[in-house]
């Protein structure tokens, strides 16, 4: 069912279209991230249409944990749970293995932890991960592999990055089980690789031309923007992406910034994901056009202007930067459904203007403007 057909190139930014069972998606792409399926700042699957998302991005160990799996796939799976007619992905339990570390222990069967919320024990391996997101019934699932802090040792990742090979060959095996049940939702779902290997470009390398062999609907690169810098997980990208298929989308997990995503794009990256714009709109930080502002502050007391002059997002259209500060000042949640509207907008937008750009052969020029403008603040 999945087909990335790359549509242009220039240089090595990709415009491409991804076709799914839940719709065609139009890459680079900015999935918007409701972790347990709903954006965090109230903010409905029908404000996501408004604001232009083409994928949410839900995830698999909370959503294990509340409300159960089980029940979302007895309510219909994770679409008509959440009401949501368009792709979507399920993050894999991975990066929890990584955040939770004081909590889990990880062996060759998998990864024991104790529930972030009661404690309670919990077992996730690869089969696991995968009848969970089976379960949940998204578009694409992505595989069981275990997120390295950087850094660490040469050994360790290497240690680790064979692990998460055999993991990944375990998560095929049972997807392919799973897809051909008959009480399977969504028999469809895709299949995606993450690539591992900390900041040591010769692994990373290695892994990337182990996992293309495996032939999966898509490739991630994992394990980055946690605690490198961003010379070191451009140079990783720069690394990995000739080693990955062409035919194939590629997916940079957990970037980042406006900036990042400009620089991942020039180096042939197709799908992003953060948290950081519905969580920096929560707290009155905002993207604009000149970069980023924090609302709180005095000086827009009164300030009268939207909070991004030109913005048609549902709050730039209707309030002013004086009301929004005002709503935050006098702790209304309206203040973060607004912020967040605003940013996940802005990034939507962001890409939008991307694809175009690259359609036009104008992508080179648009990022050095962009950047300009945002002067290190976006």
């Amino acid at each position: 069912m999945a087909e990335y057909k790359l549509l242009k190139k220039e240089k090595n930014a990709r415009r491409g279209e991804f076709k799914t069972v839940h719709g065609t998606i139009q890459t680079p792409v900015f999935m918007n991230v409701g972790t347990l399926a709903a954006i965090k700042g109230a903010v409905s699957s029908m404000d996501l249409k408004e604001i232009g998302c083409q994928v949410e991005l839900s995830n698999t160990y909370h959503l294990h944990l509340r409300p159960g799996d089980n029940i979302v796939r007895d309510m219909g799976g994770l679409h008509k749970f959440m009401n949501w007619d368009r792709p979507i992905l399920t993050d894999s339990g991975g990066f929890q293995v990584f955040s939770l570390a004081g909590m889990r222990k990880i062996k060759e069967e998998g990864v024991h932890f104790s529930s972030h919320i009661d404690g309670k024990k919990i077992f996730m391996g690869p089969e696991e991960s995968m009848q969970i997101q089976n379960n949940l019934a998204s578009t694409i699932a992505m595989a069981f592999d275990e997120c390295i802090p950087n850094p660490s040792t040469r050994e360790y990742v290497i240690d680790s990055v064979a692990r998460t090979t055999r993991w990944l060959e375990r998560c095929k095996t049972e997807m392919d089980r799973l897809n051909s049940l008959p009480e399977t939702i969504n028999k469809d779902q895709l299949l995606f690789g993450i690539n591992q290997g900390g900041t040591y470009e010769d692994i990373r390398i290695e892994h990337a031309k182990t996992i293309t062999k495996m032939n999966l609907d898509g490739y991630a690169i994992g394990g980055l923007a946690v605690g490198e810098s961003h010379e070191e997980m451009y140079k990783v990208i720069d690394a990995v992406v000739p080693h990955l298929p062409e035919d194939k989308p590629i997916y940079l997990m957990g970037v980042g910034l406006p900036s990042n995503i400009l620089e991942a794009v020039e180096r042939g990256v197709d799908f992003f994901d953060c948290v950081l714009p519905a969580r920096n709109g929560r707290h009155g930080h905002v993207f604009t056009k000149e970069g980023k502002i924090n609302l709180l502050n005095a000086k827009y007391e009164k300030d009268s202007k939207p909070i991004d002059e030109g913005c048609q997002c549902p709050a730039c259209k209707n309030y002013t930067r004086a009301y929004i500060r005002h709503l935050f000042k006098a702790k209304e949640m309206l203040a973060l459904r607004l912020c967040v509207l605003h940013n996940l907008y802005f990034y939507n937008k962001l890409m939008e203007d991307i694809r175009n750009a690259i359609d036009n052969d104008n992508f080179h020029n648009f990022k050095a403007e962009k950047l300009e403008q945002w002067n290190g603040r976006g």
